[in-house]
């Protein structure tokens, strides 16, 4: 009997191992039962932090650019580059990431490298950018961005609104004349799992701001500038899936440079090629740090599995825990997964093993699906 040809197209394990570390481990579990096991991989991201090193592993060239952090001091980005298409990742610039341990600034922080990101991507040449937003540590909507590629934001005196959400309660002109022209003729896509509004009780700062360090009170505050930031630049477009995305930076990017939004994990799938690696599977192991009900919204492993249904190809996921049904796998396409809690139950030990026990759970899926 032929070997099947197994696709392993998982995202990170959040904390533990990258996609591309997952696609190894796997990898490995399976030849250790079945030597000659075909192995393809093709680590996968929806968008969020991940997205550029998933870009990276598909053949893209690794990029770098010296921008602003959230914070404002300077910090170094990556961006993927292949051909014209540029993939840049906000959080690279303004994520969480980027913040010292413990310490947030749901008020100030900036999305400006995000802005200047963008700008190294339109230096290299790129005509298409896949922006992916997620894990952001700003609550700004995209101002700050949008003052990278020239845009003002003046008071009611004429000068700058200092940065961050906050500032933009005091917002009496946007100015967007001065934008980087060769904005008009690039094709940027907002790459996001998040179709949240800008504002109100669903919006960025009610439904993400205590992630970011906001307490209650910053987060009426953030809600009532972005709302009054949105007043100014555009009211309608404030409530369209995706404005809320990362802090608002979907907004800005929909209102002020004409992108257009599309699920994260639908947009990389694309980028990627997973299309022609799917056509050459008999079996798609998927997966993330945590199979939950978020998952089943917009998140990589969903992604991957329902376009490997309508293909036709059985999928199993691995994860580091698992707390969906058998109903609600099955609905979203997946076989079965198998989850490093269940080989070991400490979480923190889980964690710190995560690389050994994702090949145990690969020896498994080998005696379930390849013998």
């Amino acid at each position: 009997m032929e070997t099947a040809r197994v696709l392993v197209a998982a995202d990170k394990f959040k904390g533990s191992l990258t996609a591309v570390q997952v696609a190894e481990r796997v990898t490995a579990g399976l030849r250790r039962v079945v030597p000659g096991a075909r192995v393809e991989a093709l680590p996968v991201a929806d968008g969020g932090d991940g997205t550029v090193a998933a870009a990276v592993a598909a053949g893209f060239e690794h990029r770098e650019a010296r921008v602003t952090g959230p914070l404002g001091d300077p910090v170094t980005a990556a961006y993927a580059l292949r051909g014209t298409t540029a993939v840049v990742e906000m959080a690279e610039a303004s994520g969480l990431q980027r913040l010292p341990a413990g310490e947030f600034a749901p008020l100030t922080a900036t999305t400006y490298g995000s802005g200047e990101l963008l700008a190294a991507a339109l230096d290299a040449g790129a005509r298409t950018i896949v922006f992916g937003v997620g894990g952001s540590a700003t609550t700004d909507g995209g101002a700050g961005m949008l003052a990278a590629l020239g845009a003002r934001f003046l008071d009611a005196d004429g000068k700058p609104v200092g940065p961050g959400g906050g500032g933009l309660a005091d917002l009496a002109e946007a100015d967007l004349s001065g934008l980087d022209p060769r904005l008009a003729d690039v094709d940027l896509i907002l790459a996001s799992d998040v179709d949240n509004p800008l504002t109100g009780p669903k919006g960025a700062p009610e439904v993400y701001g205590r992630q970011k360090g906001a307490t209650d009170e910053d987060i009426a505050l953030l809600d009532a500038a972005l709302a009054h930031y949105a007043s100014v630049l555009g009211p309608d477009r404030a409530r369209l899936p995706g404005a809320g995305a990362a802090g608002g930076i979907g907004y800005g990017a929909l209102v002020a440079l004409g992108a257009r939004f599309r699920p994260g994990i639908e947009v990389m799938l694309d980028v990627l090629g997973f299309a022609p690696a799917l056509a050459r599977a008999d079996l798609v192991i998927t997966g993330e740090g945590s199979l939950d009900e978020q998952t089943l919204h917009g998140k990589a492993p969903a992604g991957v599995a329902a376009a490997a249904r309508a293909a036709g190809v059985e999928v199993v996921a691995v994860c580091g825990r698992l707390a969906l049904s058998a109903e609600a796998l099955t609905g979203a396409g997946i076989r079965r997964a198998y989850a490093l809690a269940d080989l070991e139950p400490d979480p923190a030990v889980s964690m710190a093993q995560a690389g050994p026990l994702l090949e145990r759970a690969a020896e498994a899926i080998a005696r379930d699906f390849l013998r």
